[in-house]
């Protein structure tokens, strides 16, 4: 059976070598998409627990998001509901203070490519400040925290939220209005756009 546009696409991302000369840990693109993926989640880049296990968010912020969604696993890790697609596919490496950014490369050469092989997107969550600067460039001049308050002006295509890191936890106890405000209405959104692909 021949496989679909989006599928052979999968495959020739997973087989990206493009950045390889200037990844510590060596490429390995982690990313999920299927032609039928109906909420879109845009991230940082795979850490080094995803780099190894090849899952994407397969660590606390991906336990975080999920709490965050309303979705399991069962859900997060469907490809036919949901597609995760980092502005980097590969572990950028370690540091001064963290993770290295995503490689620049990654998202201009694959990100529409892969949107365009979806055949309907309701939703796109963009996560994280990296995320946010390519999709929402009018807000560049906001702070990450303002664009995320104001996430309403985005919609109905984008759903911007901070990066679930650790940090997120302090900046949650500042902006009690994120967890008051903002995670309700987020968690409406993802359950409306795959309430609408289950009836199609």
């Amino acid at each position: 059976m021949p496989r679909s546009k989006a599928e052979a696409l999968l495959a020739e991302v997973r087989a990206c070598t493009a950045c390889a000369k200037a990844l510590p840990a060596g490429p390995r693109p982690v990313v999920q998409f299927s032609s039928r993926s109906r909420l879109v989640i845009i991230g940082q880049a795979p850490g080094s627990r995803v780099h190894e296990s090849g899952v994407p968010w397969d660590d606390r912020s991906g336990v975080r998001l999920r709490e965050w969604t309303g979705l399991d696993g069962r859900e997060f890790y469907d490809p036919a509901k949901v597609a995760l697609v980092p502005m980097g596919f590969c572990y950028p490496g370690a540091g001064p203070s963290g993770d290295r950014p995503p490689r620049s490369e990654c998202a201009p050469l694959w990100h529409d490519r892969i949107l365009a092989s979806l055949e309907a997107r309701r939703l796109i969550l963009l996560v994280g400040g990296f995320a946010q600067a390519r999709y929402l460039p009018e807000a560049r001049r906001q702070t990450l925290t303002e664009i995320v308050r104001h996430f309403a002006e985005h919609g109905p295509l984008f759903f911007p939220l901070p990066h679930p890191s650790w940090r997120s936890g302090i900046w949650m106890q500042r902006n009690p209005w994120f967890e008051a405000e903002v995670l309700p209405a987020l968690r409406v959104a993802v359950r409306k756009a795959l309430s609408e692909g289950d009836r199609q």
